[in-house]
């Protein structure tokens, strides 16, 4: 029952020997590899309404398979109505398994359903090898039921590898099978 993840077995097998020959990375430690992935939906209308945190809190565990944690107000802000401690958001931290077949689901099923998809921009990197992804609805995943969802929520991905360069989590992005979008 404790398969290893397609993804994992590609990562092992192709992209580190890939990595070591391309940067010239001695140990195959050196290789960079992705540490975490985290899925965050903000949710402002949640201070009205307390059943839409429900509603995204159900939907984002369908997609990852993990129970979220509500994010909450740090301070109090007048001019978004928003009182310190009030939830204003749901996440998920995805390591290990979990993490990579997400992310084979993300890139291999979610990604080529979105409409008029020609590739992620490639320029969504922090500086220090982490990447982000912002997607505008859940109903590219196959787990959300359309028609109970109460309508179309806005995410957030970040791709957290240890890679201490962006061309090197790059590189390691587009051997794990990131459509990245094709510079002309």
């Amino acid at each position: 029952m404790n398969q290893v993840p397609r993804l994992k077995e590609l990562y092992v097998k192709n992209v580190i020997p890939a990595l070591e020959k391309e940067f010239g990375f001695k140990n195959a430690n050196e290789v960079p590899k992705v540490s975490k992935v985290v899925i965050n939906i903000g949710l402002s209308e949640a201070k009205e309404n307390v059943k839409v945190l429900e509603t995204a809190s159900a939907e984002l565990a369908a997609i990852t398979g993990q129970k979220p944690v509500t994010c909450r107000a740090k301070a109090s802000v007048s001019n978004f109505k928003i009182r310190e401690g009030m939830p204003i958001g749901v996440k998920v931290t995805l390591r290990g398994a979990m993490m990579f077949e997400f992310l084979d689901r993300l890139m291999n099923i979610a990604m080529p359903r979105i409409r008029d998809f020609r590739g992620v921009e490639p320029n969504k990197f922090d500086g220090r090898g982490n990447f982000n992804i912002g997607l505008t609805e859940q109903y590219i995943f196959p787990e959300i039921n359309v028609e109970k969802s109460d309508k179309p929520r806005g995410m957030n991905i970040t791709i957290v590898t240890t890679a201490k360069k962006d061309e090197h989590a790059k590189a390691l992005l587009e051997f794990l099978g990131m459509p990245f979008k094709k510079r002309k």
